[in-house]
């Protein structure tokens, strides 16, 4: 295989994955990892990718092109925008991961709030705010690229108050369980709710049900549900019975 062939190729790994190391590059491409490195090196001048230690991730250009091809994305710029609404001026906000989550945090720019996070990615969209905190959660790079979870994240969340968190899922099934794919997820999002006065639910209509093998909490555990025209309407129903506000968005 040619060096530009090669190359190539590990961009469309990247852009599948989200992120890869050099060992996962160099054994099927039967090369050293000096040679990857190298490779590495070219693509992120070239803004193919993103160098991090051991490998490399999307390019935030890339990240936000596959967030806007996902089938739901015009709903999760709704629901961003509905969300930073019931922000105040003032709150420790607690932000999970996920790119409804990354939007949100673009409407909160530039207003005196404290976000606290796992999600790396809204580092690059708030790092440079002068008016915004941003505190970014410990822990290890997760399997999902531009997060951190397990014991040191849990460890930092227990000394966290938070007057608000806004919390992703994978899936919200018809008897009301919030679902998520990873169970270490599920155990940083759970916590992430009681380091919070307030929990907010984010979801679009394609998280009803969504898919998800772990619980995080029922849906009436959360005080706030905000999704969009279409989603679950018999499970919204028995969380409203439970006292949970709905807010459809768009």
């Amino acid at each position: 295989m040619l060096t530009h062939q090669r190359e190539q190729a590990i961009v469309d790994r990247v852009r599948t994955a989200g992120s890869v190391t050099v060992e996962e590059l160099s054994a099927p491409f039967d090369v050293s990892g000096t040679t990857i490195r190298r490779d590495l090196a070219r693509l992120e001048l070239a803004g193919g990718v993103r160098r991090v230690h051991g490998g490399a991730t999307l390019t935030e250009a890339q990240h936000d092109e596959l967030a806007d091809l996902d089938a739901d994305a015009a709903e999760k710029r709704v629901i961003a925008a509905a969300t930073a609404d019931l922000v105040r001026d003032g709150d420790v906000v607690l932000l999970d991961i996920g790119h409804t989550t990354l939007a949100i945090a673009r409407h909160l720019r530039d207003r005196p709030v404290t976000i606290v996070t796992n999600n790396l990615w809204i580092l690059r969209v708030l790092g440079d705010d002068p008016v915004c905190t941003l505190i970014l959660l410990g822990g290890a790079v997760g399997s999902k690229p531009g997060t951190v979870s397990g014991p040191l994240t849990e460890q930092m969340l227990a000394l966290i108050h938070a007057d608000v968190a806004v919390i992703s899922s994978g899936g919200v099934r018809p008897d009301g369980s919030v679902v998520t794919d990873l169970n270490q997820e599920a155990t940083i999002k759970h916590r992430m709710c009681r380091a919070a006065d307030r929990t907010i639910l984010v979801a679009t209509s394609l998280k009803f049900p969504g898919e998800g093998a772990f619980q995080i909490a029922s849906l009436h555990d959360f005080d706030t549900v905000v999704t969009t025209p279409g989603s679950g309407t018999a499970t919204l129903e028995g969380a409203a019975g439970y006292g949970t506000q709905v807010v459809i968005a768009g």
